[in-house]
């Protein structure tokens, strides 16, 4: 069940009459991210690191009790959560779009106000009213059912009583009412004996002291407000909260927390800076003289407003990557509950924490992830676990000790892929179609033009061309063959040939002609040109009348020349050179009709391609297309292909609608799950001044910086021991301090070092993978073991060593 305060109707705490003067708390130390995230202290483990010091257990650490299965129901109430919205504000708006609500004191009783807007600012303690202030007494009519029969109640009062009264909703028993105050006993009696003769079910209220800045000691036994306990007492607040209504208008003073929420939290929720949030915003002056502004909120609502932002389901949207990155997200925060407890809140709302930005963030798809993951959490040994991830991994995930200076026995270092020898099997196109019979090196090309030429029905006399077939000389009635597919692909008249057309000038004469209808370039090239172009060993040997086609096609890469620089004019052409020729030409005209696009992740025989318009393409590929991959700077035809998204292709569809040529070049962030991240390659460049200003202060002692040593990495390759080396000596710098003292994304990457005309070190260029500390689960690596079909608890297993998933509520 919920709590109260996230139920639909919800109620301000504009004056508490329990009034809390400073305290101090226990407080556990937090390790601060400079992004993106996400760690916290570690806990204890029996088992240390030799050498480490280890961290002192969380003082605020609660054992959650635990469900022993996620199929048993849930047995406890919904824990709620502090995080701080603004820890140093000199002011702030509260506001709704309907009524705000207040609640005083202890009681469960919500005020509704006429207003729908609160400027709250710190100020100077008013001073404390004499304790012999008069006292108010309260008149509450009870039983009415809504707020509209509450307000024509009020009328009735006011009509029939001359009373004013405010309207009145009472959380424990769910029913609205009427509130009436009187500053005397006999006049309250007198009126409460009056309703109630009238009908009214009125009840006398205890009376209440109207003074300010008074302490309730008896609030609990140990002088503890809500599950906060006082560790000790400093002297009476200075400062207090003030709220101002329209213009200068004062609407109150308190120096308590004041709560503040919407009567309809569906409909009309509380805001923040015109920022919507869930639940109830409390507001408070802190020992800093400003205002800590803290958002009281459900844990289930809180990971709404988590996972939008942590996990962009935009971006990144696998439901069972955001079911991974909301049971993250639930146990992180149930895990480090109180981390703040000094300062009044739990959690902060940014990287140091888990960036949370409430209501008005929150996404349909994220908010199902959390929907079909509640009360889930992580557990190792029974307990929740420290849930530390990380936006992108660069492949590979770190031992919780190499980073943070504590051994953790389930944040281990793990590949950030399928660890299966299959492991890109659902992302393979396969093709039963028999590859070329080709050994030598200079025929590689033909396999991919000859494929080309095949879809658009050259009369090829080989269905598998080799390399024997391919050196023969070209026959003239397949040449002649050859030039009418020409034409008819250029919409031209087939040219008239002689039987020397496999020889190099009539064939080259014959192939512009069969491409553009006329000689082109014999018009487009002088006499200089033709002789410019013609740069071949025995240009001499070419007929007059074939100079100038000859001349442009060598210009342009068509007609290929032998490797020592002749083009033997008199001799046939092979196969190959003329089949070469005709493809290039065909291929420059674009009369293949292939097609560019990059892939998305395979699906079974089929291929997906990434739209600008961010809706995805799918296209069925023929079980007998022609396949093509790209293996360094050549393309070669193969039975299968892998696309795991990203990859640059070039295919081409046929009559059936199915792709029967596709070729792919590798995608540049390699096949790992978070290949997807923008930061899964980076590189930075520092001058020695740079770095010095950097490490200067992690390396006092050593004088002037003259080089960087990568002295050990750990088993995902990172950097966890630098060496700095200076005039005067070396220091080194370990563990998670590496990062944030080069100021780089990650400290998985390699130093490449930058030198001056003596040969000194004058920079750095630092090449690395991934983007934060590197610890736990990998965010966009979650994204990507979702697309390749793992579920949300596969893939929290893959990157919590030995968890288990429970259900807590």
């Amino acid at each position: 069940m919920r709590s109260v305060f996230a139920r639909s109707t919800l109620a301000v705490l504009l004056a508490q009459s329990i009034s809390l003067p400073l305290v101090v708390f226990s407080q556990q130390p937090a390790h601060i991210e400079t992004r993106p995230r996400r760690a916290t202290p570690l806990e204890p483990s029996q088992t240390k690191t030799p050498g480490v010091e280890a961290w002192k257990a969380p003082a605020a650490h609660t054992t959650i009790s635990l469900s022993d299965s996620l199929s048993v129901p849930a047995s406890q109430v919904e824990p709620t959560i502090r995080v701080a919205l603004a820890t140093d504000a000199r002011s702030g708006m509260i506001s709704t779009s309907g009524k705000l609500m207040n609640s005083s004191g202890s009681s469960s009783t919500f005020i509704a106000l006429n207003i729908a807007k609160v400027r709250v600012e710190p100020r100077l303690l008013s001073p404390i009213t004499s304790l012999n202030a008069q006292e108010t007494y309260k008149i509450k009519i009870e039983g009415v059912a809504s707020r509209a029969e509450a307000e024509q109640k009020a009328r009735e009062v006011r009509e029939s009583f001359e009373e004013g009264s405010q309207i009145a909703y009472d959380a424990e028993s769910s029913a609205w009412g009427l509130i009436i105050e009187k500053y005397s006993q006999a006049e309250a009696d007198e009126l409460a004996g009056r309703l109630n003769e009238a009908g009214f079910d009125a009840t006398l209220l205890r009376p209440v002291s109207k003074k300010v800045a008074q302490v309730d000691e008896q609030s609990s036994p140990n002088g503890a407000r809500g599950n906060l306990r006082l560790v000790a007492r400093s002297s009476t607040p200075s400062r207090e909260v003030v709220g101002i209504g329209s213009g200068s208008e004062s609407l109150f003073r308190s120096s308590s927390p004041v709560l503040f929420a919407s009567e309809d939290e569906r409909v009309a929720p509380v805001r923040y800076n015109n920022r919507a949030y869930r639940g109830r915003l409390e507001v408070f002056a802190n020992p800093r003289g400003t205002l800590t502004v803290v958002n009281v909120i459900g844990i289930e609502d809180y990971v709404r407003g988590v996972v939008a932002n942590e996990l962009s389901p935009g971006g990144y949207p696998a439901l069972e990557a955001l079911k991974a990155q909301a049971i993250a997200a639930r146990t992180y925060a149930l895990r480090n509950r109180g981390q703040f407890m000094a300062q009044g809140f739990d959690l902060l709302p940014t990287t140091r924490s888990q960036v949370y930005k409430g209501l008005a963030s929150e996404h349909p798809l994220s908010s199902r992830a959390v929907e079909e993951t509640r009360g889930i959490v992580a557990t190792y040994n029974g307990e929740a676990i420290n849930a530390l991830y990380t936006s992108t991994c660069g492949g590979r995930t770190e031992n919780a000790e190499n980073i943070f200076n504590q051994y953790v026995p389930y944040l281990r270092s793990r590949e950030c892929s399928l660890e299966t020898q299959n492991s890109l099997a659902s992302f393979t196109l396969q093709s039963t179609r028999d590859l070329p019979d080709l050994r030598e090196e200079r025929n590689v090309p033909l396999a991919r033009e000859t494929a080309l030429l095949t879809l658009q029905h050259f009369p090829l006399s080989r269905n598998k061309p080799s390399d024997s077939w391919l050196s023969d000389d070209a026959p003239v009635n397949e040449v002649r063959s050859w030039l009418a597919s020409v034409a008819r692909l250029s919409r031209q008249l087939a040219p008239v040939v002689t039987e020397t057309v496999n020889l190099p000038g009539p064939f080259a004469t014959a192939l512009i002609a069969a491409m553009f209808g006329e000689s082109r370039a014999d018009t487009l090239l002088n006499t200089a040109d033709v002789e410019y172009f013609l740069a071949i060993r025995d240009a001499a040997d070419v007929p007059m009348n074939n100079r100038a086609d000859v001349a442009a096609l060598v210009k342009d890469g068509f007609l290929s020349v032998h490797p020592d620089a002749t083009l033997r004019p008199r001799e046939p052409l092979s196969r190959a050179r003329a089949l070469h020729a005709i493809a290039r030409m065909v291929e420059a005209r674009g009369l293949f009709q292939l097609q560019k696009g990059t892939a998305r992740p395979a699906a079974p025989g089929t291929l997906v391609l990434r739209s600008a318009r961010g809706k995805d393409q799918s296209l069925k590929v023929s079980p007998d297309a022609f396949l093509f991959r790209q293996i360094a700077d050549a393309v070669y035809p193969v039975r299968s292909v892998v696309l795991v998204g990203g990859e640059p292709v070039l295919f081409h569809v046929g009559a059936t609608g199915e792709v029967d040529y596709l070729e792919v070049r590798p995608a540049p962030n390699g096949a790992a799950a978070e290949r997807f991240s923008p930061f899964t390659h980076w590189s930075t460049e520092l001058s020695l001044s740079q770095v010095q200003g950097r490490l200067g202060r992690a390396a006092r002692g050593v004088g002037p910086i003259t080089d960087i040593r990568v002295s050990s990495r750990g088993p995902s390759r990172r950097v966890i021991d630098l060496e700095i080396v200076g005039t005067n000596g070396a220091a080194h710098v370990r563990g998670g301090r590496i990062r944030s003292a080069l100021g780089l994304r990650e400290q998985l990457f390699v130093i490449e070092r930058q030198y001056d005309e003596g040969g000194r070190v004058v920079g750095f260029k630092f090449s690395g993978r991934g983007w934060g500390h590197g610890v736990g689960m990998c965010q966009v690596g979650a994204y990507g073991l979702a697309r390749q079909g793992w579920n949300h608890e596969q893939i929290l297993q893959a990157y919590y060593t030995g968890i288990e998933l429970k259900r807590l509520y």
